[in-house]
This record gives C-alpha cells, sequence and structure tokens, in this order.
C-alpha cells in the first residue's frame, strides 16, 4: 500500500505531461513518446490497484478508500509538484480532472479515472500521428508560428494607435509615420485572419481541421490540448490561459466588433502623420528659400532669434502687413459664405466621426455585458439602452461625410441586435413577474390556511393558489435566470398543493 500511494502522489506530474504542444511540428514526435511514457506508469498504476482490491477483498473488508490521502484537494497539495509556482493555474485545471477536490477518492474512483486518462492519451497520439502524416497540415502549422497570435496583435495596433505623435521632432516622427502608414493594412490582415478562424471553428466536423483555426488564433505562441471535457468540449491552453473552443470564439467576435473603430482611429492617425511629414517638408524647404535668398540663417524653435532688423526694414514690414489687412478686407465679403460653408462641413465630419466612435464603444459593451448568459434583468435592459443610444447616434450621421456607409451598414444590424435583446428583456421582464406572483399566491395560501376558520372553503381556496403559483412558476423559460430559482421552489409548491387535495378528499 505505502508504494501505490507513493505513486499516487505522482500522478498530478503524470497529468501535466498528458498534453499535446502544437506549433512546432518538429517537437511533435518528441511529445509521443513523454506520451508513452507516461502511460505506462498509468498502467503500473492500474495494476497494484487491481492488487489492492483483490487483497481486500480476500481479507473479507473494504479497503476501498485512501485513508492517508483524503480527498482530492489534499492530494494535490501533499505532492512536490505545487511547490512550482509557475505552473499554479496548470495545477488548479489538474484539480478538475480529478473531479471534487472535497470528496475523498477511492481506489476504484482512480481506477475508471485512470482509464480516462488512459483514453485520452491515446487520443492525442492518434492526433500526432495523424498531423505528422498530413504534409499540408504541418506547413501550415509551422507557418502560423511566424506570426504573433491575434490577442498579442490586437494588443499591438492598440498600443500604436495610442502613441502620441512628435511634431516638434522631425527624426522620430519620420521612424513613426512608416510604422502607423501600415496599420490600416494590418488591421484588415488581422480581419481575413478573424474570418478565417470563425469559419474554420464553427463549419468543420474535423477536428484537425478545427485546430488549423486554433493554431492561426496563436499564432507563434503554440497551444496545448489538455482535455476533452464530459460534454465533448476541447480545452486548450495558450499563454497560461486555459480556454474551450467557445471562448476562443467569443474572443473573435470581440476582435471582429473593435475592427471598424481600429481601422478609423488608424486612417485618421495616418492622414495626421502625413500631413506632419509634409508641413515638416515645406517649413524645410521655405527655411532653405529664406537661407538662399538672404544669407541669413531662419530661427529654429528654441534658439534666441537674431536682431537683425533695422528702423527701415521694420517700417516697411508694417506698411506691408497694413496693405495687407486692407486688401484682405476688400475680398473678405465675397469669401466669407464659402468659408463659412467649409467651416461648417469641417464640424459636421468631425460630429459624425465621434458619434461613429461612441457608437461603435456603446456596441462592443452592449455585446460585453451579454456574454454567457443567463442574466438579470437588469443586465438584459443595461445592454437594450446601449444598443438604443448606439443606433441613435448611428442615425444622427448625415449623407456626405466619410463615415455614412459605415455607419449605415451597423445601423441595419445594431437593430437587429436591439430587437433580439429587447427580446430577451421582455422574456426576463415576464420570467420576473410571473415568479413574483406565484410568491404572492404561496403567501396568500399559507395565510388563509394559519389565519382562517378551517373550511372546505378555505383549504379549497388555498389549493387553487398553490395551483395558480405552480402553473406562474412552470411558464417560466429554462433560458431565463430566474428559471433556477423556479425549479428549486417548485416541488415545495407542488407538495403544499397536494396536501390540501388530501385534506379536502378526506
Amino acid at each position: 500500500m505505502a508504494d501505490l500511494e507513493t505513486l499516487i502522489n505522482e500522478l498530478p506530474k503524470l497529468f501535466h505531461r498528458l498534453n499535446l504542444t502544437i506549433g512546432n511540428s518538429h517537437e511533435i514526435m518528441q511529445q509521443i513518446i513523454v506520451i508513452n511514457n507516461v502511460q505506462e506508469q498509468l498502467r503500473n498504476i492500474q495494476k497494484l490497484i487491481t492488487q489492492e482490491l483483490r487483497f481486500a477483498q480476500v481479507k473479507h473488508k473494504s479497503v476501498s478508500t485512501l485513508l492517508r490521502l483524503g480527498t482530492v484537494a489534499s492530494l494535490l497539495k501533499s505532492s512536490a509538484y505545487l511547490l512550482d509556482t509557475a505552473i499554479n493555474n496548470r495545477v488548479i485545471f489538474i484539480a478538475e480532472k480529478f473531479g471534487n477536490p472535497e470528496t475523498e477518492i477511492t481506489l476504484t474512483d482512480l481506477q475508471i479515472k485512470i482509464e480516462c486518462w488512459m483514453e485520452w492519451g491515446d487520443l492525442l497520439q492518434a492526433m500526432a500521428a495523424d498531423i505528422l502524416s498530413d504534409s499540408q497540415l504541418v506547413k501550415q502549422l509551422n507557418s502560423d508560428i511566424n506570426y504573433p497570435s491575434l490577442p498579442a496583435k490586437f494588443q499591438e495596433i492598440e498600443e500604436i494607435l495610442g502613441m502620441k505623435l512628435a511634431f516638434g521632432n522631425s527624426k522620430v516622427l519620420q521612424k513613426q509615420v512608416p510604422r502607423i502608414s501600415n496599420i490600416p493594412e494590418e488591421i484588415l490582415q488581422a480581419q481575413q485572419r478573424l474570418n478565417y478562424i470563425n469559419n474554420t471553428i464553427k463549419n468543420s466536423q474535423n477536428l484537425l481541421t478545427i485546430l488549423l483555426g486554433v493554431s492561426s488564433f496563436c499564432g507563434q505562441s503554440g497551444f496545448t490540448l489538455e482535455w476533452l471535457e464530459d460534454d465533448h468540449e476541447l480545452i486548450i491552453s495558450c499563454d497560461g490561459k486555459f480556454q474551450e473552443l467557445t471562448d476562443i470564439l467569443n474572443d473573435c467576435e470581440l476582435f471582429q466588433e473593435k475592427v471598424d473603430s481600429l481601422l478609423l482611429q488608424a486612417n485618421s492617425l495616418k492622414e495626421k502623420a502625413e500631413q506632419c511629414t509634409i508641413n515638416l517638408e515645406q517649413e524645410r524647404n521655405k527655411k532653405q528659400d529664406n537661407k538662399n535668398k538672404t544669407g541669413v540663417v531662419p530661427h529654429v524653435l528654441g534658439e534666441k532669434p537674431p536682431k537683425l532688423f533695422k528702423l527701415g526694414r521694420l517700417t516697411l514690414v508694417i506698411v506691408s502687413s497694413l496693405a495687407v489687412l486692407g486688401f484682405g478686407g476688400w475680398i473678405g465679403k465675397d469669401k466669407i459664405t464659402h468659408i463659412q460653408q467649409n467651416s461648417l462641413s469641417l464640424n459636421q465630419e468631425e460630429n459624425a466621426v465621434a458619434n461613429f466612435k461612441s457608437a461603435l464603444k456603446l456596441g462592443m459593451e452592449a455585446s460585453d455585458l451579454v456574454q454567457k448568459p443567463p442574466h438579470p434583468l437588469i443586465v438584459w435592459q443595461q445592454a437594450e439602452t446601449k444598443w438604443q443610444q448606439a443606433i441613435k447616434l448611428l442615425a444622427t450621421i448625415p449623407k456626405g461625410t466619410s463615415v455614412f456607409e459605415q455607419a449605415q451598414k451597423k445601423l441595419a444590424r445594431y437593430r437587429l441586435n436591439y430587437t433580439a435583446i429587447s427580446e430577451k428583456a421582455l422574456n426576463e421582464k415576464q420570467a420576473v413577474a410571473n415568479w413574483q406572483l406565484a410568491q404572492k399566491l404561496a403567501t396568500e395560501a399559507t395565510f388563509f390556511v394559519q389565519n382562517s376558520p378551517r373550511s372546505v372553503l378555505v383549504w379549497q381556496q388555498a389549493r387553487d393558489k398553490w395551483q395558480q403559483a405552480i402553473d406562474l412558476l412552470e411558464t417560466i423559460p429554462e433560458n431565463t435566470f430566474i428559471s433556477k430559482q423556479a425549479k428549486e421552489t417548485l416541488p415545495s409548491y407542488k407538495t403544499n398543493y397536494a396536501a390540501m387535495s388530501a385534506i379536502i378528499k378526506d
């Protein structure tokens, strides 16, 4: 038994190695050898467990519980494997493979679990063999490791868009401009990756094809196949983060919501950077022309201006200025309407862009709010309000502005989202109303029985109220937030109804 306990205490280390890292195909063969070794050790543990159980049967007593190990949590804590803080997240995940950490683990339990882990090892080896036998698949995997992961790419893009242009430093600005100029194209490439990942994971029934989508998402970070849940949901780790395939798709949806906003920011920043470069070049040329004409070096920002003006030249400058002012006044009446129109157009464009950005932000916030339902009524109502605000902003964007066409496309989509969320909010509101009314009827039924004269009429009224309360609870949809409370309450209501019915019959 002592040898068996020692081996069982090594289980967390074994499970740490019972996975398949996909990224560099050259390392897969080495991992197959590791998986084989782990499975061999698991077989040895299985043999010892079988011997221990047979010995217990011979002695006519049950020794199925590992008393010295106690709960799963104590088993994991007793392992030296936990001393490595760099893999704490993996330890938490491994604990889930054992089952409920607060329950005692038995020899029979371990036999069943180890059999599952052995099957997982067989599946990993089969997938590894399929990958290595598919040259196109290997080529694609080896190509993906040359690119950053999708989350890292979006983080890089947002950092660049957040940089401040060095308006007063031409050398720094010259370095910034090429990087900024490439950002719109990089955003479009990231969008193509998003579409590819979504289509590959959602529409494929082949696990190896799905893994190509995951590989594109994780990029050079690579990823590890960790476990297959009971509901056949694949668990993947990347950069120390454990997630399901549905989590990856959710991340892609969030990134997709950001693309339009990021592209708008990128184009705006690119225009500013290029305009700054043009202005610096014009300023440089102007200074050079002045130098060639006068032989005087123009004043540079940060230096004291040379005192070269004499009285005669100063007078000429003043007279010239007055002449220009006079001429400006002469032409001002003819141009004032045109200037006002340009100013109005500029303000209209700025307001349109600002409203479009605000609408996109509200849309992302609304989407984030309703991830992983069900949710309380207040959450659906908050999301409904944000979609409504976003729609109002998009509807104000006038034709002729640079974001009008984008706003129209978003408007159609946002209206659909608003309709869907409004329906969810309405269903949740009705479910809450039914729940509250059922509670009220239950309270009244109890009050009737406890405080009214005992008569068949009172009992019938109480029974009817219990029946109405039951009917209300049974109408509450499964996908509502209040559904769980309704299910938990329903049995007691039915018990009270049955009691009232029995009393009336007697």
